[in-house]
């Protein structure tokens, strides 16, 4: 009979994602098939599936750390926001709908059949499956329709974890408290407690996982230190944007920009420039100017190509990128990104918001029609200039193509067919493309720096690197969590 572990936390961006992440590695190492599942997401960056379909980036991370692909029943239901209070539904790795905040709360409890459905599949073949939640499972304004946490719980049967983050302060309040806004049948759900992010002597915080389980009446499975290295992994919350913004930089490095746009999408690709030694990736925030000193500037995916657009030209950035031109710089354009460096985009169906036409940057001659349609696929190729192998994947609504002329293709594509992709200036200096996660391929990473500066590109293995993190975790987790105290509350989950 398989198993099933749910873990919840009492707010959101407590860890929950990353401690999945671990256990799910631990757990396949000690030969169990492992697989994740998070019932519903919220979450602007997104990976392709082996079945063509799109879920959330820690999920895919999480079927990574299983040694398995990822597939869109781990995360069936994922809700892309692209402002004005209004988000894409993803179900089943498919665009389903577009909906109000309103709409998809009154509507959420209409999609835990096909959520069931999924989480079925997936346990049928699994020793184990581990479930991840998604905010906090104490918000009791939104339990009627909840289909992300205790709702989920409740109808599949799977026993749960509460996770507390010590680092935000408050850590007894915000368990106990959590624990007593639960109704009866949710708390009984719950089977342990564990504390995350821990930093300093853990004989100091003794009384209080005392005090905690004499107040809630549940076990302590773990006192999580904090571990540094887990901030080498893909993060799929904004939040974490701020600490990278924050991070020192090294007087030497090749400095590239990438502006913040308001509705960024997909930002885990440039994970591999900023763990390049050589590089100093910047966030730019609203307000500040794109710096003098970069050797290039990256455009990156938005969930709403035209609304970013203003957004760009009412930061003056667009005023920064010709100057950053004028000086001999780079920029390259990612999805959203390469669709504003065109002439205009067109969304006369009003696929992203009000119908209508925007201007775009004008550098490059391309154009932009945004059609009903979504592509998510995978990608293999080479890059042109250095013929270095690529690989990656498409997540787009839109087509872009020549307006006047033509101009040298970035890429070639072999999968999903050989074909010429993106676009490149003849000078070389403006490139775009709707490839994400084109950094993560070494050989090009490299090939790519030292056009900016000569020796930039370092011997970083960052496929390796991001191997050696998941196991770093997983002996983390081994370590500081009763693993066979989970493994028993996990059998105790309901068979289906």
């Amino acid at each position: 009979m398989s198993s099933a572990l749910m873990l919840m936390a009492t707010c959101s961006n407590a860890g929950k994602s990353l401690l999945a992440t671990g256990l799910c590695r631990a757990l396949a190492r000690r030969g169990l098939r492992t697989r994740p599942f998070k019932p519903q997401n919220m979450s602007n960056n997104a990976a392709v599936t082996e079945d063509g379909g799109e879920i959330g980036r820690a999920q895919a991370l999480q079927a990574r750390a299983c040694g398995v692909p990822p597939h869109s029943r781990m995360n069936p239901i994922l809700l892309k926001p692209q402002g004005d209070s209004s988000a894409q539904l993803i179900l089943r790795g498919r665009l389903h709908a577009t909906l109000s905040a309103r709409e998809w709360h009154a509507r959420a409890r209409e999609f835990l059949p096909p959520v069931l459905e999924s989480y079925r599949a997936l346990r049928a073949a699994a020793d184990i499956v581990i479930v991840e939640g998604a905010g906090s499972p104490a918000e009791a304004n939104l339990r009627r329709n909840d289909i992300a946490n205790m709702g989920f719980a409740r109808a599949a049967g799977v026993p749960a974890l509460l996770i507390g983050d010590i680092e935000r302060g408050g850590v007894l309040a915000s368990l106990v408290g959590t624990t007593a806004l639960l109704e009866a049948g949710d708390r009984a759900l719950l089977r342990g407690f564990i504390v995350n992010r821990f930093r300093g002597d853990p004989r100091l915080f003794a009384e209080g996982m005392g005090i905690i389980e004499r107040e809630t009446g549940l076990p302590p499975l773990g006192l999580v230190p904090f571990l540094p290295e887990a901030a080498r992994l893909p993060d799929e919350d904004s939040l974490a944007l701020e600490a990278r913004a924050a991070a020192p930089s090294a007087e030497s490095a090749v400095r590239i920009a990438v502006p913040r746009l308001e509705r960024m999408a997909n930002f885990d690709d440039f994970d591999p420039l900023r763990a390049e030694p050589g590089v100093d990736l910047v966030f730019i925030p609203p307000g500040a100017p794109l710096p003098g000193d970069a050797a290039a500037v990256i455009l990156p995916g938005s969930k709403s190509t035209r609304a970013d657009l203003d957004f760009l030209r009412r930061q003056g950035w667009d005023v920064d990128l010709r100057a950053h031109l004028r000086r001999g710089g780079h920029i390259l354009g990612l999805c959203a990104g390469y669709q504003m460096l065109g002439v205009r985009v067109i969304d006369e169906e009003g696929i992203e918001g009000a119908a209508g036409v925007s201007e775009g940057l004008s550098l490059l001659p391309a154009e932009t029609v945004l059609r009903p349609r979504k592509i998510t696929r995978l990608a293999r190729g080479r890059d042109i200039v250095s013929g270095c192998e690529i690989h990656g994947y498409e997540i787009h609504i839109g087509e872009t193509r020549p307006s006047a002329g033509d101009l040298p293709a970035m890429l070639t594509l072999e999968t999903p067919r050989h074909r010429a992709h993106g676009m490149t200036s003849r000078d070389g200096l403006v490139s775009g493309c709707y490839i994400h996660g084109l950094f993560a391929s070494d050989a090009f990473r490299r090939a790519w720096l030292n056009r900016l500066r000569p020796g930039a590109g370092g011997g970083l293995d960052y496929e390796r690197r991001i191997e050696e993190t998941l196991d770093l975790l997983a002996d983390h987790l081994e370590k500081h969590m009763d693993m066979e105290a989970l493994l028993r509350i996990a059998s105790c989950a309901s068979p289906e």
